[in-house]
């Protein structure tokens, strides 16, 4: 998904672009299958956190460059740039300030999609289980393969593989370390869907646009309202909810969902 206008300058391993209220992140290190270094993860960083505060924004697709999601960790890169402290990349991940990436794309209000290209595996897998929706391409295939260097998932995969595919299936995947493909990836809930390869920009666009187009207080409340909601019970998660029904009773967007309701038209949503 790469080469869209408005290409954002200063995010070295990725191609950054914002165009008609989305924000497109792609991984862009082709010839190491997108293994994070501490330039590439502080750029993710970075340009989640940029997306997150940018009003023009309202939804964040993730995706790779080449034949790779995200291969995990390029141990050799990461050992060599933190021998050199004083880095961009290195301060970057210092700053006390930062949450971890996984978190910083929870607390985002705006959808993120994941457009699963190829291999998401290790710390790429955690990484695309930490996308709100996963669009793979039947190319896709997933493994955490932490277990076959004597480790466990690292990188939110304990957190996020037993609530997406259930506690068996997590153990499975992170106990064997063995490759799943894209079918096998979406009967036991690891993607939202798999489309032919060929699609998979077109499918990402499309859902982007309308989750663009759409209510968006309502969609970012709704996004909160579920990662809310996983630490509640069901009288804490009402109440809560009736707080968020009575901001967005006064907002416009719901004026404008009902009104066209009423007259049997489509809504002409403004973010408002």
């Amino acid at each position: 998904m790469a080469g869209k206008k408005n290409v954002q300058k200063g995010y070295p391993d990725i191609i950054y672009t914002k165009e008609n209220h989305i924000a497109t992140i792609t991984m862009n290190r082709p010839d190491k299958m997108n293994a994070f270094t501490p330039e590439m993860s502080d750029s993710l960083y970075r340009a989640v956190e940029d997306s997150a505060s940018d009003d023009d924004i309202r939804v964040i697709i993730i995706t790779g460059n080449g034949r790779a999601f995200c291969s995990g960790a390029d141990v050799k890169a990461m050992a060599e740039r933190f021998k050199q402290p004083d880095s961009p990349a290195a301060m970057g991940q210092r700053r006390p300030d930062r949450v971890s990436l996984h978190l910083l794309m929870q607390k985002c209000l705006k959808p993120i999609i994941g457009a699963i290209n190829g291999a998401a595996v290790g710390g790429g897998l955690d990484f695309a289980c930490a996308c709100d929706i996963r669009i793979a391409s039947d190319r896709a295939r997933f493994a955490e393969v932490f277990i076959r260097r004597g480790m466990l998932p690292a990188a939110g995969g304990t957190f996020f593989l037993p609530r997406l595919v259930g506690i068996d299936n997590a153990l499975l995947m992170a106990m064997t370390g063995d490759m799943v493909d894209a079918e096998e990836a979406k009967r036991i809930g690891l993607v939202t869907m798999v489309v032919p390869h060929d699609e998979l920009e077109i499918a990402t666009l499309e859902l982007a646009e309308k989750l663009a187009n759409g209510p968006t207080l309502a969609i970012q409340k709704t996004k909160q309202a579920i990662y809310e909601g996983l630490n509640m019970d069901l009288e804490e998660t009402l109440k809560y909810i009736q707080g968020k029904m009575q901001e967005l009773n006064k907002t416009r967007d719901h004026q404008e969902g009902a009104t066209a309701f009423v007259e049997k038209r489509e809504p002409e949503f403004r973010g408002e």
